[in-house]
């Protein structure tokens, strides 16, 4: 079972998807957000489509959305696979490195990403994205954070490196934020349906692969990840985490950067593919 969002930008409606059959899920809640996942959205989308309550929909052709509306923030780690902080010529860090992207930068998993104006470092970045379904604050152990956990669904950390390192000022945002820089999709895969401890993860431009790894070779691991936040800040539901790239990008300096007309397909087993073409800002 997973969850998505259907339609325009901006209209989309909630649908579960099972089975390869689309149930639309607007008698419940008029969107997939953080007030829907508070409130036990995901057990009740469950228990409705069990019961037979939902009413199947065809949702062919048409456009699909970010998985989660909304987000009041994203989180984003830096670094966190070894192979990919020695591609970027830096130590594997010691704690967790946390940067942000503002919410209006997520698109859906088939819009197009748009190269910004003087960019010459667009590059593409393979992660899971984990979903938080309840407020985090304070948590005792990384133990604890698994029930804080809605699910899963695959990002693109599209980053603009001049912006992000050369013209930092000691900050990656300039590199983060541009707008359509963080595509999520295709679905809201629920935490009860998917294992993240060992996922194959891939990334490919024009066809050619690029990235190749699993989340096992994450340094900091996802309950980490939450309990460690939940000390600095107060996660909550909708917030987004992007849990790190491996290696395989063109900072490596083994594959041109992405420029128009490029198109990125970005995969990871157990929760599907999306794809990007890349046009001009």
């Amino acid at each position: 079972m997973m969850l998505q969002r259907i339609g325009e930008a901006g209209s989309e409606r909630p649908i579960l998807v099972n089975g390869g059959r689309a149930y639309d899920l607007s008698p419940l809640t008029r969107d997939i957000d953080g007030e829907f996942l508070a409130a036990g959205g995901i057990a009740d989308a469950t228990a409705a489509f069990a019961a037979g309550r939902l009413d199947e929909v065809d949702i062919s052709g048409q456009r699909i959305g970010a998985p989660v509306a909304r987000p009041q923030a994203i989180w984003c780690v830096g670094l966190n696979y070894a192979a990919h902080a020695e591609e970027s010529g830096a130590p594997v860090p010691e704690f967790p490195v946390i940067f942000f992207k503002t919410p209006n930068t997520v698109i859906g998993p088939y819009d197009d990403v748009l190269i910004p104006r003087g960019s010459e470092k667009t590059d593409w970045e393979v992660e899971l994205a984990v979903i938080i379904g309840a407020r985090a604050r304070y948590l005792e152990s990384p133990d604890e954070a698994v029930k804080y956990i809605a699910g899963y669904t695959i990002s693109n950390d599209v980053s603009e490196r001049r912006f992000q390192l050369e013209e930092s000022g000691g900050q990656w945002s300039k590199g983060k934020c541009c707008e359509t820089f963080n595509p999520l999709g295709p679905a809201l895969i629920p935490a009860a349906e998917l294992d993240p401890k060992d996922l194959r993860l891939r990334s490919f431009v024009n066809g050619e692969p690029r990235q190749d790894s699993s989340t096992a070779d994450l340094i900091f691991d996802i309950p980490y990840l939450i309990w460690h936040l939940s000390q600095y800040a107060v996660l909550e539901p909708g917030d987004i985490i992007n849990t790190g790239t491996p290696e395989g990008v063109a900072l490596s300096g083994r594959y041109p950067y992405l420029r128009p007309g490029d198109v990125v397909d970005l995969e990871i087993e157990g929760i599907g593919s999306m794809r990007q073409h890349l046009r001009s800002a």
